[in-house]
């Protein structure tokens, strides 16, 4: 996942607050930033000037708690005056005096809440949460007195309008047109009495958002299954007991504590043999976000889909789909729902041919029964098992975290694009997991900082994703400083960490992101790395997952931990032949939560306030997803990517961007596979270029056509849907 974050702000000054409440971003007169600014914010805190660390990367051995505050206030100070003097200009708006002063502006903001969404993401603290539930709506208003303040949007329209006559570089015509869209998106043509009207529907939302999120962690810790009894964690390796005492220990609680991620299903469930247990786990997922209390999110979700689609009535869409979509790939709610429903009906039925299979294992056990979603996983993988003669605990041993990392992640980038990776240990890190890298172009010149922040923590939000602590942008001369963070299982003390090779492929998956920012290669920071529409940011990413498999690769890092020695040809053999088992569980999983998703943002604007439980009935039984077996990877309640991380109208990314990146790696195939020569092109043609030119354009241009299906198709091992009669 590509994490992006809207600006997360907490109360202003009282001059700064009636400022924006009064939807004007104009400064007294000739005021300063050092005046507006809170006393607090001086050179002892550690944002007042760039950092003198290589990279200017973020010095978290001096920042602390309260310094992210002071920092946050003095940012937002700053940026209200310098978009007060580019409103206001006396000049005639130019290209120069407006949309590049603009994309100069706002430096000391950007810097401090690119790490503080960085460290409230991954290291959480009741302090910095305190400070991050108060600053969503502040900065929110923020935004608005940027997008809604009409001199400034009369500036960049006279701009935009004027755009072909003035001799543009391609890269800088598309900022006009992008910033120009963005406006106009972000409601710069309503009416004064509208625009007032959607500053409240955003604060409100930002508001929401914020509280869905403390709301979720809290809920996620404390659903964590716990037991004092031994045998009823019967089945895990002695890894995973021992991670689950370390956790319990953790917690000051007696006996073992399995952590919850933030998928629907968890991992244990594969190993676990009592059913007791499993059902427990499962519920405690499924329900983690639904048992009333201070942590239930469904009237906080409830109100947010009720209020996007509010919004998108005032800004003149039919549904927050509509505006969502309207600057994506897809461009409307409608070519993203037939895209995916073309894809439901292989998907379902494969899935129905998966529990068929697992239903006549259970039944020649002795007490069968019927087939249940905290069953699938442990019985798949005794199918998997029996048909491919693979069992996981076989290949963990050859999947070492810090070897797939040094010679899988890192030599598959080494031989394609060049680059190798430094490990740098005198540079600070925020908690003692992480670990930091220096990126080296083929050229040996420095090309970026990458961190990576691997293991579960009670304190981390689930899942994994990648985000920056800075960009890269020819105009302000920065250089790109990359994060990976994931929730893998962290070993006992002295142990190796031996991941699954879904993990594997969760690494690649990250870093294929990360690879997306470290190429950055643009003069302007708005259109730069990963800045890119939803349906097509997973594009890179979910790319890079194929080299975790290609056989080049592969056998580069598929080695023992103890001994060094490569896996055997009939165990990776058997990984390859199991590559499209259990696909469509995985695949109607994907598609329930892409369509519920599109479900809650289709909602008209009149719609009642959502049961959420009655809503995803109905919704999964409208799209024929209602699979009792086949649970949505993520429940409403606990669907972060929609609620809290700006996949709101867009978890569907992921399957279109599945479409493009099966075709790219068919392409790479069909051209001489892992080559310099073909990772250079890709970087220059596809990674390097963020969002400075029509991405669909660009992608045909690189492959040579249209994108297609059929490789998705193929590599999901699915049957195309006959067509319609």
């Amino acid at each position: 996942m590509h994490k992006t974050h809207p600006y997360l702000t907490r109360p202003l000054l009282a001059q700064i607050s009636t400022l924006i409440a009064a939807g004007a971003i104009a400064l007294t007169p000739g005021s300063t930033t050092a005046q507006a600014a809170p006393a607090a914010f001086g050179p002892a805190n550690p944002f007042y000037a760039p950092s003198s660390l290589p990279f200017h990367a973020p010095p978290f051995d001096k920042i602390k708690d309260e310094d992210y505050q002071p920092a946050i206030e003095a940012g937002i100070a700053q940026k209200l005056e310098e978009i007060r003097a580019i409103a206001e200009n006396p000049q005639e708006p130019t290209f120069e005096n407006t949309l590049v002063a603009m994309e100069k502006s706002g430096r000391l903001i950007d810097s401090v809440t690119l790490v503080f969404n960085g460290v409230t993401g991954a290291n959480m603290n009741p302090v910095l949460q305190k400070v991050q539930d108060a600053e969503a709506p502040k900065l929110a208003a923020m935004q608005d007195a940027l997008h809604l303040n009409a001199r400034l949007f009369q500036r960049v329209s006279k701009v935009y309008q004027q755009r072909h006559s003035l001799h543009l570089d391609a890269e800088s015509l598309r900022l006009v047109e992008y910033q120009y869209q963005q406006f106009v998106l972000a409601g710069a043509e309503l009416s004064d009495a509208d625009k007032a009207a959607l500053k409240k529907l955003n604060e409100e939302e930002a508001n929401l958002t914020t509280a869905f999120i403390s709301r979720l962690l809290a809920a996620t810790k404390d659903a964590a299954y716990a037991t004092t009894g031994k045998a009823a964690l019967a089945g895990l390796s002695d890894a995973e007991l021992a991670a689950a005492a370390d956790a319990a220990k953790q917690r000051n609680v007696q006996g073992w504590v399995v952590s919850l991620q933030n998928t629907t299903q968890q991992p244990e469930l594969e190993s676990l043999t009592n059913r007791d247990t499993r059902h427990a786990l499962f519920l405690d997922s499924w329900e983690r976000a639904e048992r009333g209390g201070d942590n239930d999110t469904r009237a906080t979700i409830a109100r947010l889909a009720q209020l996007r689609a509010q919004k998108a009535r005032l800004l003149g869409f039919p549904n927050y789909a509509a505006w969502k979509l309207t600057d994506q790939m897809a461009h409307t709610p409608e070519a993203a729902l037939k895209f995916m429903d073309a894809l439901v009906p292989a998907a379902t039925a494969k899935a129905a041919g998966e529990a068929k299979d697992i239903q006549a294992l259970i039944d020649t056990q002795q007490g069968g029964f019927t087939l249940q979603p905290w069953d699938w996983n442990f019985y798949a993988e005794q199918v998997r098992k029996a048909r491919f003669d693979l069992d996981e605990a076989q290949t963990k041993p050859y999947f070492e975290l810090n070897n797939v990392l040094q010679n899988g992640v890192f030599y598959a980038a080494h031989m394609l694009y060049g680059i190798t990776m430094k490990r740098r240990t005198d540079i600070p890190v925020y908690n003692p997991d992480v670990q930091v890298y220096e990126v080296i172009d083929a050229d040996q010149k420095p090309l970026a900082l990458w961190y990576c922040d691997y293991f579960k923590r009670d304190n981390k939000q689930g899942g994994a994703w990648m985000d920056n602590f800075a960009g890269q942008s020819k105009l302000l001369g920065t250089l790109p400083i990359v994060y990976n963070v994931a929730n893998f299982a962290k070993p006992a003390a002295g142990e190796p960490a031996l991941i699954s090779f879904s993990d594997v492929t969760t690494m690649f998956h990250e870093f294929g992101h990360a690879l997306h920012g470290i190429f950055a290669d643009t003069q302007y920071p708005s259109l730069s790395g990963t800045s890119v529409p939803r349906d097509y940011v997973e594009f890179p990413s979910q790319f890079n997952e194929h080299w975790a498999s290609n056989p080049a690769v592969f056998q580069h890092f598929a080695k023992h931990y103890k001994t060094a020695e490569p896996m055997p040809a009939e165990l990776a053999a058997k990984i390859e032949k199991a590559e499209t088992f259990n696909q469509g569980y995985m695949l109607t999983e994907l598609l329930a939560a892409a369509e519920l998703d599109m479900q809650w943002h289709t909602l008209a604007s009149d719609a009642p306030l959502q049961d959420p439980d009655a809503f995803e009935t109905a919704a999964l039984g409208k799209t024929r997803l209602a699979l009792g077996a086949v649970p949505p990877r993520y429940r409403s309640s606990y669907f972060m990517h929609i609620w809290g991380n700006e996949y709101a109208a867009g978890y569907y990314a992921y399957l279109w961007c599945e479409m493009l990146d099966d075709d790219a790696y068919q392409w790479f195939e069909q051209n001489g596979g892992l080559t310099r020569a073909n990772g250079d092109r890709f970087r220059r043609m596809i990674l390097s270029r963020g969002n400075t030119e029509d991405l669909a354009k660009a992608y045909a241009a690189w492959l040579g056509r249209e994108p297609g299906t059929a490789p998705m198709v193929k590599a999901r091992g699915l049957q195309p849907a006959a067509p319609a009669q």
